[in-house]
């Protein structure tokens, strides 16, 4: 009588679940929706939509995700299919995969970058030669 129906995944999608500054997580995050840390985590995370790490949070580990905006720290390998936009203030340590990269002045981007949009277009391009 109570019971409400389940969400489905675009039922989720604008919705964002969130770590609050002063909690640890370790272990791994798998979402797919957006997620906001302001706390710390070591592990791994995953999502399909938006990671954003505000000023007090950060992330040891690996992440994969469609978009991330980083104000505070982040040391492993991050993936991000669409934009990874770094803050001012952020710091990043380690391995980035893009698709588009924004760095404001003054970020500490201390990493290895590949950005893979480009990549993707090219090959797509040189199999459509291919093949006409």
């Amino acid at each position: 009588m109570f019971d409400k129906p389940q969400k489905s995944y675009t039922d989720l999608l604008g919705k964002t679940n969130r770590i609050v500054e002063g909690t640890s997580l370790e272990g791994n995050i798998v979402s797919q929706a957006d997620f906001r840390l302001d706390g710390h985590l070591v592990g791994n995370f995953t999502s399909k939509g938006r990671l954003v790490i505000g000023p007090t949070g950060s992330i040891t580990g690996d992440v994969n995700c469609k978009t991330a905006d980083i104000e505070g720290k982040f040391n492993g390998k991050i993936e991000v299919t669409d934009l990874l936009s770094v803050r001012s203030k952020a710091s990043i340590k380690g391995e980035a995969i893009v698709g588009k990269l924004s760095v404001e002045p003054g970020a500490d981007f201390s990493a290895s970058c590949v950005m893979r949009s480009g990549i993707k277009n090219l090959n797509h391009g040189q199999s459509g030669e291919k093949t006409a």
